[in-house]
């Protein structure tokens, strides 16, 4: 799966929602290709809702909403309006966070995650097919089903069509599900280059040849961490906060599969011994440099720009930063504007 060319990249919004009208009309004003807003303090969807009235070209995306936190149903109807507000921009990417959240804070099921969120893109592209056709919703599944939708509850037709669906993974069992069932992949930002080049690309490769999507489109999109700064202060400032997110992820036992690929799992028990203390704001020292070039780029913004295009050239289509220090946007859009 070797492309030719570098990734183009992509703006994430990470902030209010009160703000992400006049960051969305400034990247597209600078020619970002897309935006893609997170699912963490804020909600998604009422987020580009509001981008949806500032642009008129770029791409909008959800990177990415939790998919268990809502039924297919739910999300269904959120993503077909901002697909419709948007005139038809919107890139739906999903995720399925994991069990204590989904079970402890958004009091949902929880079970078969890969199984699972197979079926709901299935049952989403159901709804909306129904409303998209007008033909009778009848989708039966193991974890969902949808049989019920009146006249007056059909959303209606959308002139561009649905929107595609990415999946976020990490494993390569969902990365799995992705290349069968999605039309794109999200990865992670705990991720290396020689990981998306071993792992990820052969399992979509082999989940995806044969099946029933295997001659559509599929785009992969890799988060980055990157420390970056305008000054030599804020840039090492930047460096102690993308360790010790370096160091938030490795304590999660989902993640581990990138660090064991690397050797690192002394690196796991660690750090998940410290958020069992409470020591979170030490995860930062569990991270040497070895650890910090392979999962994030660094540099001033002229050359973390170059390093993201140079990490992740010839493999994935789109890039989007990730940038867990900044709390001013225009830093992380004149990274990604130049």
């Amino acid at each position: 799966m070797l492309l030719d060319t570098s990734p183009i990249l992509d703006l994430a919004y990470h902030g209010d929602p009160s703000g992400v009208a006049a960051t969305a009309r400034a990247a597209e004003a600078r020619g970002v290709g897309a935006l893609f807003v997170a699912e963490a303090a804020h909600d998604p969807y009422v987020a580009l809702a509001l981008a949806c009235t500032s642009t008129r070209r770029m791409t909008l995306g959800t990177s990415v909403a939790v998919a268990f936190a809502r039924t297919p149903m739910a999300t269904a109807y959120s993503a077909w309006d901002v697909h419709r507000l948007s005139g038809g921009r919107l890139v739906l990417g999903l995720g399925t966070q994991i069990k204590p959240h989904i079970t402890r804070r958004f009091a949902m099921p929880w079970s078969s995650p890969a199984a699972r969120m197979a079926e709901y893109v299935e049952a989403l592209r159901a709804i909306w097919s129904s409303w998209q056709t007008g033909e009778a919703l009848d989708f039966h599944g193991e974890f969902y089903t949808h049989t019920l939708m009146p006249p007056l509850f059909n959303a209606g037709p959308i002139d561009a069509g649905p929107p595609p669906v990415w999946l976020a993974a990490v494993g390569p069992r969902m990365v799995s599900v992705a290349g069968a069932v999605a039309d794109g992949l999200i990865c992670h930002p705990l991720l290396s280059r020689s990981y998306l080049t071993d792992v990820v690309l052969p399992t979509i490769q082999s989940s995806r040849a044969g099946g029933a999507r295997a001659a559509e489109p599929f785009t992969v999109s890799s988060l980055c961490l990157v420390a970056t700064g305008r000054t030599q202060e804020q840039l090492a400032a930047a460096v102690v906060r993308v360790r010790r997110q370096i160091g938030f992820y490795a304590s999660t036992p989902a993640y581990r599969t990138v660090l064991d690929h690397h050797g690192w799992g002394e690196l796991h028990e660690q750090a998940h011994a410290f958020t069992k203390a409470g020591r979170w704001t030490e995860l930062g020292d569990l991270v040497d440099d070895e650890v910090l070039g392979t999962f994030a780029v660094v540099g001033g913004l002229a050359d973390a720009r170059a390093g993201l295009r140079e990490r992740f050239a010839r493999l994935a289509q789109r890039c989007c930063p990730s940038m867990p220090y900044v709390a001013d946007e225009l830093l992380a859009l004149d990274l990604v504007a130049g």
